[in-house]
């Protein structure tokens, strides 16, 4: 399934909560059930600077496609890598270094985030895009 296909099926699971209660729940259970990383790879390396909680995240390719996971030692944080991950794993590079994550202003995440929380999703963004870069150089 395409970036843009997996983004507007968030936007529209989203749309179904009333308020935004209902979606910290709904993010905290996508948070539950993010296939955990394995242990090894919950290194210094592999932490995500700017956030506030820690955030492992660890990719490998297979088949020219990235396949992410990641974990967090904050439920909230937990559910924001989730649905990165959903949206970015199994992509081709070049995809995720294109992609526009316009699905995050429409579904209201980074206006209903504390400025850290907020800052903390964007330096996520920007670490799956640069594994992504780091991937494409590989292939090129």
């Amino acid at each position: 399934m395409s970036i843009q296909k997996i983004q507007e099926e968030i936007v529209d699971e989203f749309s179904m909560f009333d308020d935004w209660m209902q979606r910290y729940e709904y993010m905290i259970d996508l948070g539950k059930s993010l296939p955990l990383i394995d242990e090894k790879y919950k290194i210094d390396e592999n932490i995500i600077k700017g956030c506030q909680s820690k955030v492992w995240v660890h990719a490998e390719m297979n088949d020219d496609k990235i396949e992410f996971t990641a974990d967090s030692d904050a439920i909230i944080t937990k559910g924001i890598i989730a649905i990165l991950i959903r949206v970015f794993s199994g992509q081709h590079p070049q995809d995720i270094i294109d992609a526009d994550t316009h699905f995050i202003d429409e579904i209201g995440l980074k206006e209903h985030l504390s400025p850290t929380r907020a800052n903390g999703l964007v330096s996520m963004i920007k670490q799956l895009k640069m594994y992504a870069v780091a991937y494409q150089t590989q292939l090129n």
